[in-house]
């Protein structure tokens, strides 16, 4: 795609084109040089919006807590963006869609843009184009986003280095707070929701995550623990406060471009990774790799010398 080009869909996404922004959300997607030249046009135009990680098991009601957050912050009338990563399909490898079709009271919403991310066997919870696609959200000037996770375990730590505020939503008798340290809630969670808070166990469920705080000790920040019903609504309103307190928070101590730093960190590593492993590929192909390799299984040279020889040609 030539640059112009690229330039041209970033401007009709900024203008409001909804078909221009899921355009350039599929071509981060599908990587390759296309994305390149799209993340070029749009970093520059990147970095006004903050970013809601919402993780936990499966069944933690993160996809009905999500729904009524969007509801929350559309009454204060500010745009957001939902990138809800669903299971991969077995049969179309895409995502399954289970989030839009539990979130379709915003589908004419033109102040919601939903979508869903197919985790395309990743492990960690996330699809690999998140943070990408997390960009583009960003770029066209979308003040939130809401990143759902898809809930392959106790819970996904992964989440924490792609969100300014994680959301960590448990359900009484999820654990206890020995379980909580082992899964890495402690370190990830900005803010702990205990949702289904009207089923028997809810109180147990504080009381263990108290405990684990205390265990913890002083900090800047402590995470607040906020009870929600998300079927009925109950507690969102508090839960979106306590997002806003950690924004709050990060701003006033600089702790917001400390985790946007670590996250073009990662990113940039992550890419690096990404470049080395393609040179690896090519280096291990052909005829000098064949050579090399009959040399090894002959004994005239070691597999260390063999990659020394690789990489020093590379």
């Amino acid at each position: 795609m030539p640059p112009t080009r690229a330039s041209d869909l970033v401007e009709r996404a900024r203008s409001g084109d909804r078909g221009a922004v899921a355009r350039l959300i599929s071509l981060v997607e599908q990587g390759g040089d296309d994305a390149r030249v799209v993340v070029a046009a749009l970093h520059p135009l990147a970095g006004g919006a903050w970013s809601i990680g919402m993780t936990g098991a499966p069944g933690a009601g993160k996809s009905t807590l999500t729904d009524r957050l969007v509801a929350t912050i559309r009454a204060e009338d500010a745009t957001v963006g939902v990138l809800a990563v669903d299971p991969t399909s077995p049969f179309s490898g895409g995502a399954i869609l289970g989030d839009r079709v539990r979130m379709q009271e915003h589908a004419t919403d033109t102040g919601v843009f939903i979508r869903s991310m197919a985790t395309r066997g990743h492990l960690g919870g996330l699809a690999v184009a998140t943070p990408q696609a997390a960009r583009v959200l960003d770029a066209v000037g979308t003040p939130w986003i809401i990143i759902e996770t898809v809930g392959v375990g106790q819970v996904e730590v992964e989440i924490a280095g792609h969100a300014d505020t994680t959301v960590v939503v448990v359900n009484p008798g999820w654990g206890d707070a020995v379980q909580a340290a082992k899964a890495g809630l402690l370190e990830i969670a900005d803010v702990f929701v205990v949702n289904k808070a009207d089923r028997p166990g809810a109180p147990d469920t504080v009381r263990d995550l108290e405990g684990m705080l205390e265990l913890a000790g002083d900090t800047a920040w402590r995470a607040p623990i906020v009870c929600t019903t998300a079927t009925t609504g109950a507690g969102v309103d508090e839960l979106w406060s306590a997002i806003r307190a950690h924004r709050a928070h990060l701003e006033q101590t600089g702790g917001d471009e400390q985790r946007r730093r670590e996250r073009i960190r990662a990113e940039v590593r992550t890419i690096v990774g990404e470049r080395l492993l393609e040179r690896a590929g090519a280096a291990t192909r052909g005829a000098a790799f064949d050579a090399l390799l009959d040399e090894v299984v002959a004994g005239t040279r070691d597999p260390y010398a063999a990659a020394d020889a690789l990489l020093d040609d590379a």
